[in-house]
Order: structure tokens, then sequence, then C-alpha cells
């Protein structure tokens, strides 16, 4: 099944209608790194990443992995490891994933600019957990807790975040 998001702030998992925050660049058909844009397109859902000592892993088909506290996403356009996980420190730019704000405790990890990665053509694209007031993402598609567990419960290989602008 596929998570349609529409660039008004609604996703459709099924018959279910989830508010959901993106972007703050909009949505975008030509991603480029730091431009806060969410990119558009259809994007397979590779693994969930999770803060255990928050929780158990949530009930899913897909693989599921812990965050520990050294893993990080490399956004530096110029490296040799852009846009994958890596542990930090490192010694070009990275996201943590260990965050305090509890956005990642539930990280799915999309097939966005993976195969092969382009540099500059965006990072760290990411389904997580929405902050309370739905505060626009750096370029990810975020859901409440409770949203992201029920999408997680019926996600498999085959499903997909699909971002269609408008």
């Amino acid at each position: 099944m596929d998570l349609l998001v529409e660039s008004e702030g609604w996703a459709r998992w099924g018959a279910q209608r989830l508010r959901c925050a993106l972007g703050k660049g909009g949505v975008h058909t030509m991603k480029r790194e730091g431009d806060g844009a969410t990119p558009a397109g259809a994007f397979v859902m590779r693994r969930l990443l999770y803060r255990a000592d928050r929780g158990a892993a949530p009930t899913t088909h897909l693989p599921a992995v812990p965050i520990a506290a050294d893993d990080g996403w490399c956004d530096d356009p110029a490296d040799a490891a852009y846009n994958r996980p890596i542990k930090l420190p490192y010694r070009a730019r990275a996201e943590h994933l260990w965050r305090t704000d509890r956005l990642y405790d539930l990280v799915v990890v999309l097939g966005y600019n993976d195969g092969p990665v382009v540099a500059g053509a965006g990072s760290a694209i990411f389904l997580h957990v929405a902050s309370p007031d739905y505060t626009p993402t750096e370029g990810c598609v975020a859901l409440a807790p409770d949203d992201l567990r029920r999408v997680l419960a019926e996600a498999d290989a085959t499903s997909r975040v699909v971002v269609v602008p408008r």
C-alpha cells in the first residue's frame, strides 16, 4: 500500500486521511541539498530506524534497526558517504539521528537519491514523527506518532511514500 501525500499537508493511507508536515520549502520536482523542499515522486520504504531506549520496535513488516547514540546521516554533497548512514563524529557535515526532540524516535528511510546517489540532489529524506504543531520539516514527510505506527503496522517492502506536487 502507498502513503499518498498531498502538498497541502494531508496524506492518505488506505481509507485513512492523516495530517502531515512537509518541507518548509514546499514540494519540488527538482530537489536540491539545503532547499528545505520535500521531493515530489514515489519512494519505497527501505527500513525503519527506531529509538529502542524509548520503546520497543513497533509492529512492521519493514526491516527494523535500533538507532545508536553515534548514528548519523551524511548530508555533505562533497563527501563520498553523501546520503548514507555514518558513525559520529564524522569528518564531513552530517545529521545526528539520536535526537532529543523525539522526531526521530521512528524514522523510515525512503528510497530517495540512493540508486545511484547524485551529489547535491538531496539527502536524509525520511518519513518520521511530526512535531506536535506540525512545524515544517527540512524536506521530510512527518506524521503524528500514532499515525506513523498505524502506517508501519501495514507497511512492507512494496510500500511507498508518494508525494504529489500541486
